[in-house]
């Protein structure tokens, strides 16, 4: 007697960092599903159609959805482009998938930043396009009975294309020369994408709904970050330029979005360590 398939997962954007590492830990963190990855070669998501023939002929169990345009300064380029592809996407997704189990990523930069250790009862108010969207979007994922909105912060890693993690961005910087000017008054909660990807699973078989914070325990300011990105690569003679937020040239940036993730914590089997201490666990990780 042939042993019942196992239920199947999606993972929107898995060409992307989260959703990369989303795919390489399921072995090990979904023992449990069939995940299947789907980049926009495989799926164009804002072919709605395409999309609702898909869910009704692969009935996914679970929904992971990482895609987005998720670049700032491409948000606030085509903001027409944001709202359909960060929260058209969705709202059709959700809908479609009414009877499946969600999980949501949206972005610490849904808070305005003037004061930081944000928990999830805390109220939004996002200064930019990408924030904006990213709100709008977890508005129509909340209605769903069995979504879970995950606000992750800046993620680090190694992504197939090579630029999309805050790490590899500053290590093309300095392979080019270029110096980077940091600041020393904005803060997050810096996190491996590795670490994000086990958690979102855990969080995913417990099937926790509403809203979630997974990011780092450690709070840093851009400047600290840099420093230690910068102390794995020597051999760059990197350099980096303190500068203010207030200074900065684009659309407003908020200056603390740090995260409480209290109520994700208590749910994980293991710690959200900050930065500073993965670091310090896997001298040999590239990052």
């Amino acid at each position: 007697m042939a042993e019942p398939e196992l239920p199947l997962a999606w993972v929107t954007g898995a060409a992307g960092l989260i959703g990369n590492y989303l795919l390489q830990l399921a072995p090990r963190y979904a023992p449990g599903w069939r995940v299947r990855g789907l980049t926009r070669a495989d799926l164009d998501l804002t072919d709605f159609a395409a999309l609702r023939r898909r869910l009704s002929t692969e009935r996914p169990a679970l929904v992971i959805h990482c895609a987005a345009l998720s670049r700032s300064p491409a948000c606030e380029a085509n903001p027409e482009l944001a709202h359909h592809v960060n929260v058209e996407v969705t709202r059709v997704l959700t809908d479609l998938a009414a009877d499946t189990r969600l999980v949501f990523f949206s972005t610490d930069l849904v808070f305005d930043g003037r004061r930081g250790r944000y928990t999830e009862e805390d109220p939004p108010n996002p200064l930019g396009v990408y924030a904006a969207t990213k709100l709008a979007a977890e508005a129509h994922v909340r209605k769903h009975p069995r979504a879970l909105v995950i606000r992750t912060s800046l993620n680090g890693g190694t992504s197939l294309t090579g630029d999309r993690a805050f790490n590899e961005q500053l290590r093309l910087a300095w392979q080019a020369g270029r110096p980077v000017r940091l600041y020393t008054d904005e803060f997050r909660s810096p996190i491996h994408a590795a670490v994000t990807a086990r958690a979102t699973w855990e969080l995913a078989r417990q099937d926790v709904t509403g809203v979630c914070h997974v990011a780092g325990a450690e709070r840093l300011s851009r400047w600290d970050i840099g420093q230690l990105v910068a102390a794995r690569w020597p051999q760059l003679h990197p350099r980096i330029e303190p500068a203010s937020v207030r200074d900065h040239p684009g659309a407003p940036r908020p200056p603390d979005t740090s995260l409480n993730c209290a109520r994700a914590q208590a749910r994980l089997s293991f710690r959200l360590p900050g930065l500073r201490e993965w670091l310090a666990a896997n001298p040999d990780e590239p990052f």
